[in-house]
């Protein structure tokens, strides 16, 4: 290839006037053998202008990353998609490494991303050289090819830092190579402080990091060797930074390497503890290292930190990120005796000098909120934030200390008083204060020393601030009513102050911060106390049409929240507002999605998803109040189009749940135009989306099931739906639901003359069992189709299969079909599946024009029937079990417990002998449990989509399979006796209970239908009669 023309065509891309001539000229030479590496070698030239070896670079990471692997062609086409030729990938192989090696690091970012593509494609299998390679450069004598080679080893251990344990075998092998080799490196590199060495520190620890995040290799961390490396990190942790970073802007020390490297350390050491050294919250194979850790580091390493944090006492700089990972460690601290007491002697001072100096309003928290508010309301609801801030960190350790040591909250308790109580104090001491206490609300209000004083905490410290003139104490108030939200108050007047104190800050008040938590705080107020649901009832229109200004102006999510809960408990009175609310909420919706910044800012998705379920409440609320869902159905179709039309597709799921609640009762014309509209939508994102359309599409069935068969369009368009699913490549569960939606239709129109669909139906699924099925779900789905149709007109059926010829299926089908269903009537699972498969077999056993097949398997049909029977009763029987456990766990929860440990003791012996003994019960044990779970509580996922069987006053299927036996038993004693003699006697004692329950739901019956005549009830006592005749066995009663 000719690198000038390659050379001149990227640099045309950097100019707007060249670029789409550029762009057309590169996309006519990427499939040429040897433009890839042509890039490379670009790349590394330090003869090209770099604006071109940067174009060059992100050039090549987008072909890695999309043409690197070998892809078969798409289904039903021959030709092969193209990808990167075997020989250009081995010049790249060959050469990447040194790539990384030798580049600037703008440069090297875009290559380091190839590197990770290619090792999660071609490690180990087509590349195991690449680890000799890393290893020859890491033992460099030139230390100017480490920071490189190290950079390439990250993205190694990068590739299977969330693998599970057993895929993580070629890495271990790696790592013993690499570990020492680390080890080695670091210890030499300790003593020197500049950048560069530091740098590389930094870069090792990255890599232990993602080496020991998720899992643990003991195999190659014996004692010795931890030891080692916790001797490294303690030294990383403690070491000075050099005393010239304090020329640098604060807002910019934590970028440096020094803290960053710190930071690692840090990280690493709480992750150790949290994960692998905290006995009694650790996994079996953890349980000796866990022991070791606590005994050998866990002091040493926490020595340190309180260094650092007496150092931040004293005014010293420590970088955020620091100071929070100095946090989670001592937080799995304070539950163990052993570093208890280390940490207890320094806790007060802690406490009250570094903790609550942490959670004060500072000057960055006042330079925002003056710059923008919206951005400050951001910040504070960002759980992001929230992930990497000191403030939560302090906050968390805070609570368990308070929670887990009982000397702990009576003396902050106190010192947070003495600020509340004293006018003279800084007011941001009083937020802090404030802050502290809301935090540790929830221990507050079980604990009787603290429960009864806390109203009067509201009432003399709380309700004065929220009138305070600073604004930052106005929303720390709001912030604490939400915190007590859920307080027994004692005086009304109280509890009716703080709900309207709330209401003026959310309506009156004008800074917006404020506004958002007085939002949160009203509505927890609403939803705990019921005397404040009726306080507000006058004011539901102001709040919500406040609430909607709020979420217009800051599209915060956590106020859409509250605009649902709201909803929720408002419904009478939402329904007189609901149509101004969807209107506002469909325009707000609108501006998001129109905004400039929607495609980059995931806030903004959040958001806009926020809406839709808002808007979806609305119409659960308003589904009894016909003229009002007649006025919100136009606005949410404007939306619903507005979506489908600019194809966006992270909102189908919403805007296919908003059309779903519209038509739960009734389905208006517009509201089938969508049918059509949505059908095209189908065909051009193809079947992606059919699972998320299933419940709209079940309501087209069962719903209006007269205008669905008025116009033939309609079945065709949901046949054609299903058959592209059935015959596509959308996966099992999409299969599933396409199969499912056919027995809906069968069953919703059963005597409303389908004749004709009923064939395309039948063949259309016992093709698709011809082909491969891998999960016994979809084909008891396609054969329930079958079962369906046999229901619906047995003789249409039998006639079909007849019919059907099949593709490498000589001849009609009704053997296999007949021997299918026989083989999986175990795999039917729920009780619609079961009483479907029953239900079946019934009609099946009672036809007078019985195929050879039926006779052919004429011992398997009422055993089959029997063991779904057992089914049916162990998923009765494990709904109540259910239920039971429920109530218990509501009613656990309502006791209140006391978790505080004493300052010897260990929280975790107890847990340590739970777990253990826990882990002495059988593997299989554990597993079986497991299954039985799924098996009987979570089987039924497609059950939501009911049919006519489903009903309260449907077909029985006891009595419906026992009138068929009885029926036969009557009718041709020869066949019945074929069907009865291979039965066991366990078996005919089952037989024997079927009909028992039969008997006793008939009599149920009956007495419903004489309540609903007469109005009264009569007992009738006529004993159980033998129902079966088993010929010469006796029978039982």
């Amino acid at each position: 290839m000719d690198l000038n023309r390659i050379i001149q065509a990227l640099k045309g891309t950097i100019d707007p006037k060249l670029r789409i001539a550029a762009e057309n000229e590169l996309n006519q030479s990427y499939k040429i053998i040897n433009f890839a590496p042509s890039l490379l070698r670009i790349i590394v030239s330090d003869h090209v202008e770099f604006p071109v070896r940067q174009a060059a670079a992100i050039y090549l990471k987008n072909m890695v990353t999309q043409y690197w692997p070998d892809r078969e062609p798409p289904p039903g086409e021959a030709i092969f998609p193209f990808n990167i030729h075997e020989n250009d990938r081995q010049q790249i192989r060959d050469n990447i490494v040194e790539g990384i090696i030798r580049s600037p690091d703008l440069v090297r970012v875009q290559l380091t991303m190839c590197l990770r593509a290619i090792i999660k494609h071609d490690f180990p299998g087509h590349w195991p050289s690449v680890v000799d390679k890393i290893d020859y450069y890491l033992q460099s004598q030139s230390s100017g090819s480490w920071l490189g080679s190290l950079l390439c080893l990250y993205q190694l251990v990068k590739t299977y830092e969330y693998k599970k344990v057993e895929e993580r075998e070629p890495l271990i092998a790696a790592m013993h190579v690499f570990l020492p080799r680390i080890q080695q490196q670091i210890i030499q590199l300790l003593p020197d402080s500049s950048h560069y060495s530091v740098l590389l520190q930094k870069q090792i620890l990255k890599i232990f990091y993602a080496f020991v995040q998720y899992a643990l290799p003991l195999q190659l961390m014996n004692n010795q060797t931890m030891t080692e490396w916790m001797e490294i990190f303690r030294t990383i942790i403690d070491r000075t930074v050099p005393p010239e970073t304090l020329q640098i802007d604060e807002d910019d020390r934590p970028e440096l390497v020094w803290w960053k490297c710190k930071k690692w350390a840090l990280h690493i050491v709480a992750r150790l503890f949290e994960r692998y050294g905290s006995p009694g919250t650790v996994t079996k194979e953890y349980f000796e290292f866990s022991e070791f850790f606590l005994k050998t580091y866990a002091v040493g390493i926490q020595q340190v930190l309180l260094k650092i944090l007496d150092q931040y006492r004293q005014k010293e700089y420590v970088a955020p990120r620091v100071l929070q990972q100095a946090f989670n460690y001592l937080n799995q601290g304070v539950v163990h005796s052993v570093t208890w007491k280390q940490m207890k002697p320094h806790i007060q001072n802690i406490s009250e000098d570094v903790i609550f100096s942490v959670m004060c309003y500072k000057d960055e928290d006042e330079e925002l909120w003056q710059k923008d508010p919206y951005e400050y309301i951001r910040m504070k609801f960002d759980i992001f934030e929230d992930y990497a801030s000191p403030t939560t960190a302090a906050q968390a350790l805070l609570y368990t200390a308070a929670k887990k040591r009982k000397e702990v909250l009576p003396k902050m308790m106190a010192f947070c008083y003495q600020i509340l109580t004293d006018p003279n104090f800084d007011p941001r001491k009083k937020d802090g204060a404030l802050h502290v206490i809301g935090s540790l609300a929830d221990i507050l209000l079980k604990k009787s020393l603290f429960k009864d004083q806390m109203e009067l905490l509201l009432q003399n410290h709380v309700f004065p601030l929220l009138l305070s003139n600073l604004g930052y104490l106005r929303a720390r108030s709001c912030w604490v009513l939400h915190a007590f939200s859920s307080l027994k108050f004692h005086n009304e007047l109280n509890l009716r102050n703080a709900v309207e104190l709330a209401k003026k800050s959310l309506i009156e008040d004008k800074e917006m911060p404020v506004k958002v938590e007085a939002a949160l705080a009203l509505q927890s107020l609403i939803s705990n106390q019921i005397q404040a649901k009726e306080y507000m009832k006058p004011h539901v229109r102001s709040i919500m049409q406040e609430l909607l200004h709020i979420v217009r102006e800051t599209e915060n999510d956590d106020v859409t929240n509250v605009i649902q809960k709201m909803i929720c408990e408002y419904s009478q009175e939402v329904a007189s507002i609901a149509v101004d609310m969807t209107q506002h909420l469909a325009e707000i919706f609108g501006k998001v999605l129109q905004s400039d910044e929607y495609e980059e800012v995931e806030d903004k998705t959040v958001m806009a998803m926020g809406i839709l379920h808002t808007i979806d409440t609305i119409l659960t609320v308003v589904e009894d109040h016909k003229e009002v869902t007649q006025q919100l159905e136009n606005i949410c179709l404007q939306i619903i189009d507005l979506v489908l039309r600019k194809h966006i597709i992270e909102f189908y799921e919403e805007i296919f749940s908003l059309a779903y609640s519209l038509t739960c009762h009734s389905i208006s014309p517009q509201m089938w135009q969508l049918l059509g509209i949505l059908y095209e939508v189908f065909q051009q994102d193809c079947f992606e989306y059919f699972t998320d359309m299933m419940p709209l599409l079940h309501n087209y069935v069962t719903i209006d099931t007269n205008t669905l068969l008025s116009n033939p369009k309609h079945l065709e368009i949901l046949f054609t739906m299903c058959r592209k699913v059935l015959s596509g490549d959308a996966g099992e569960d999409a299969e599933c639901h396409a199969a499912k939606l056919l027995e809906v239709i069968i069953l919703q129109c059963k005597g409303r003359g389908i004749d004709q669909c009923i064939p395309l139906f039948v063949q259309l699924v016992l093709e698709r069992l011809t082909r491969g099925v891998k999960t016994s779900e979809l084909r008891t789905m396609c054969l329930q189709v079958a079962i369906a149709a046999l229901y619906y007109n047995p003789d249409l059926l039998l006639h079909t299969l007849e019919q059907i010829q099949l593709p490498h299926n000589p001849g009609p089908i009704t053997v296999q079909f007949i021997n299918q269903w026989m083989n999986d009537t175990d795999c039917f699972l729920g009780h619609h599946d079961r009483k479907m498969c029953v239900i079946g077999l019934s009609i099946l056993l009672q036809l007078q024009n019985r195929p050879p097949a039926v006779d052919a398997v004429v011992g398997q049909i009422v055993p089959s029937i029997l063991f779904l029977f057992l089914g049916l009763k162990q998923v009765c029987a494990s709904r109540q079990l259910l239920d039971r456990e429920n109530h218990s766990k509501a009613e656990k929860a309502d006791i209140e417990e006391n978790e505080e440990i004493s300052s010897d003791e260990e929280e975790t012996n107890v847990t340590a002998q739970a777990m253990q003994s826990n882990n002495g019960r059988g593997e299989d044990e554990e597993e079986d449990d497991d299954d039985w779970d799924e098996e009987v509580l979570e089987e039924t996922a497609l059950e939501g989509f009911s049919t006519p069987l489903d009903l309260d006053n449907s077909v029985d299927e006891y009595q419906f399979f026992t009138q068929a036996l009885l029926t036969v038993q009557n009718r041709d004693a020869a066949w019945y006796q074929l069907l009865v003699a291979p039965l066991s006697e366990d078996q005919r004692r089952a037989l024997q209970e079927v009909y028992t329950v039969a008997e006793h739901r008939r009599s149920v019956a009956e007495a419903k239908k004489k309540i609903e005549q007469q109005g009264g009830f009569t007992f009738e006592n006529k004993g159980v009669l033998t129902a079966f005749n088993f010929g010469s066995v006796p029978s039982n009663n």
